[in-house]
């Protein structure tokens, strides 16, 4: 696996409509998209959420070759699900049967509806991450969590490990891209072989990077400390977030959308 395909907790710096949006209304409008995807029922909605998607890729103004890397690392997954949808779906016109492997014309259309999920899922969670800064998404998470202090819910550092989580996602990601490299310098080809023995190719790929990532969680704990960091309570902001207009028309086209899914179901 090419870890330059790996886009997760990437930011593109732009200036689009999509770059200047409250990171509160992304981050809650991406789930609500995410939400509504499984309202569609026929290939019209699908067409529309589509195209939907589509036009907000080419508002952000970000090629889309950075969405299609986003599914490349989860394309097995995504046509291992799909097949079990296509053989094991009964319903409409049977074209072929093999034992307990049936191929309907049901099974067809609900394989292709589940591969349609996955990508919308992955660009719009791509196109959220490409947009917005990873401090930003923690502040947005902390903001839309704080009505849970009254119940003692830990908000502050749940946003702390989000924003580290996120801030070393690529950090890691060129890391194990290097012991790859130095491994693949040694002679190693981790595409040789069965799946077990590419499986077996990956564990000395594993070892240094744990022993690496402990040693950057320890040294960051450390510097942590060392500046006096005792938790959010009572902290001020540096990055002020304000709602505007554009958030608001971004619910709205998130409301009209809901509707036009459930006129097509």
């Amino acid at each position: 696996m090419d870890m330059n395909k790996l886009i997760l907790g990437r930011y593109i710096p732009g200036d689009s409509v999509l770059h200047r949006m409250d990171p509160r209304a992304k981050l809650l409008a991406s789930f609500y998209y995410i939400g509504i995807i499984f309202l569609a029922r026929t290939w019209q909605a699908y067409a529309l959420l589509l195209i939907f998607t589509v036009a907000l890729i080419g508002i952000s103004r970000i090629k889309l070759d950075f969405f299609i890397k986003g599914v490349k690392p989860l394309l097995w997954l995504i046509l291992f699900t799909v097949l079990l949808q296509i053989f094991f779906t009964r319903g409409g016109h049977v074209y072929w049967q093999w034992g307990f492997l049936t191929l309907t014309q049901y099974g067809l259309i609900n394989g292709a509806y589940i591969f349609l999920r996955f990508v919308l899922i992955i660009f719009m969670s791509t196109l959220l991450t490409l947009t917005t800064p990873p401090l930003s998404l923690a502040d947005a998470l902390e903001s839309i969590l704080k009505p849970l202090k009254v119940v003692h819910f830990p908000v502050y550092e749940v946003a702390l490990m989000l924003s580290i989580a996120l801030r070393f996602v690529p950090t890691l990601m060129d890391e194990t891209t290097k012991i790859m490299d130095a491994q693949r310098a040694r002679g190693v080809d981790f595409g040789e072989g069965n799946l077990f023995q590419q499986m077996k190719a990956i564990v000395p790929i594993l070892i240094p990077l744990f022993v690496s990532s402990f040693n950057r969680a320890d040294d960051l704990a450390t510097a942590m400390e060392a500046r006096g960091y005792q938790g959010g309570e009572g902290r001020s902001k540096y990055r002020i977030l304000k709602w505007r207009t554009r958030d608001t028309v971004a619910f709205i086209t998130m409301g009209l959308l809901t509707v036009a899914l459930l006129f097509l179901r």
